[in-house]
């Protein structure tokens, strides 16, 4: 009836995700080969390969991710190749991207730099589409 699972195979781990949920406090840094999805508060440094931050939560310390949708707080850097910031989100540190989609209504204070592909730390603009474009 219960099958024997390999749950620390290659392909177990890549295709995991973690969730904390709203009821859950983390202090202390986390650092995660999986996808994370937070609802609740991290007090401390945070690395994950893909990040899905809800609108009700905190993060105090800096976040390194693959990708990274942010919808609630952040204090602290953010570093992140492919980064989307929610209407929701109020981040205060600076971020680093290879590319960015901020929605209105978002809060930023801090300084934003393009990661380039050779060089982590080349900065550029951030360039803001219109429709009309």
């Amino acid at each position: 009836m219960f099958g024997k699972k390999d749950v620390g195979s290659a392909a177990a781990k890549r295709n995991g995700f973690s969730v904390l949920g709203p009821d859950v406090t983390v202090t202390g840094d986390i650092e995660a080969d999986s996808d994370l999805h937070i609802d609740g508060i991290v007090a401390g440094d945070l690395v994950c390969a893909s990040l899905i931050q809800t609108a009700d939560s905190r993060i105090t310390g800096a976040v390194r991710a693959q990708s990274a949708r942010i919808g609630g707080t952040i204090e602290g850097s953010v570093t992140v190749d492919a980064l989307t910031i929610e209407a929701s989100a109020r981040i205060s540190g600076d971020i680093a991207y290879k590319t960015v989609t901020i929605e209105g209504g978002a809060t930023v204070d801090g300084r934003l730099s393009r990661i380039d592909g050779n060089d982590d730390t080349a900065s550029g603009p951030v360039r803001l589409i219109t429709a009309a474009e």
